[in-house]
């Protein structure tokens, strides 16, 4: 995967290409840009690379400025300090918007969600209609504790959460069960129309949503149902998404 990193603080890009050089088999760091000015100069000699790690505020600029003045026909992940341009970041070719400083599980998630599009694009590129395929998701967990194994219908699940290093998904009815899988896993086993991963610890259902609150210019409060000792917070990475998400949008 050739990566295109646009960055003007060389700390931060030396860390990002770590980073991702860490996180990404197989990928190469194609190019390093700290300017628009230098972002135009390539775009108009090179190839399109398969993604750009775009930082925000710029030598000589805002990434906005960049996006408006050079076609890029690839993907965007924008890597940034501040938090209030999450929305504007959407109405580009952005999949994900990281915080600074970048870490590494977040960075591989957006990667995923990468694959996840690139996958859902080539399987549906020559057909007219499609009808969803819901196959690869699961449809029910087998339950193990003690010696007792029970199985859980996924339409039962409320959320799945994270405490003291184990996973555990609650129903409706309040029952909590012990899960093999950790939160990564299951995010990539449920089907995305009804379960969000909101941040590190939960993956919620619409069903379970009681109510919502803002909670800071990105970020949202969520209360469950169940109801849990402390509401979650939507992180501001996927604060965006998450409102696509309950528009039906994604």
């Amino acid at each position: 995967m050739n990566i295109l990193i646009v960055e003007d603080e060389i700390p931060a890009f030396n860390k990002l290409k770590k980073l991702v050089l860490e996180s990404i088999p197989g990928s190469e760091v194609i190019a390093h840009l700290d300017s628009i000015s230098a972002a135009q100069s390539w775009f108009a000699s090179n190839p399109m690379p398969d993604v750009v790690l775009m930082d925000i505020h710029l030598a000589d600029g805002s990434a906005f400025d960049l996006v408006k003045l050079v076609k890029i026909d690839c993907p965007i992940i924008f890597t940034t300090a501040f938090d209030e341009y999450v929305m504007e970041a959407f109405k580009t070719s952005g999949i994900d918007y990281l915080l600074k400083p970048v870490k590494k599980d977040e960075l591989q998630t957006a990667f995923q969600k990468l694959d996840k599009f690139r996958t859902f694009f080539h399987s549906s590129k020559d057909v007219e209609v499609q009808e969803p395929v819901n196959a690869e998701y699961k449809k029910r967990f087998v339950i193990r504790f003690g010696e007792h194994i029970k199985t859980l219908s996924v339409e039962d699940i409320s959320y799945c959460f994270s405490e003291s290093k184990a996973t555990y998904a609650r129903t409706a009815e309040g029952r909590t069960y012990p899960m093999d899988n950790n939160l990564d896993s299951l995010e990539n086993m449920l089907d995305p129309e009804h379960f969000f991963r909101i941040n590190r610890q939960y993956i919620i259902s619409l069903k379970a949503i009681d109510e919502m609150k803002t909670y800071s210019k990105a970020r949202v409060i969520v209360t469950l149902k169940p109801p849990v000792k402390e509401q979650p917070v939507v992180s501001s990475e996927r604060a965006a998404q998450f409102k696509l998400w309950l528009a039906g949008e994604l």
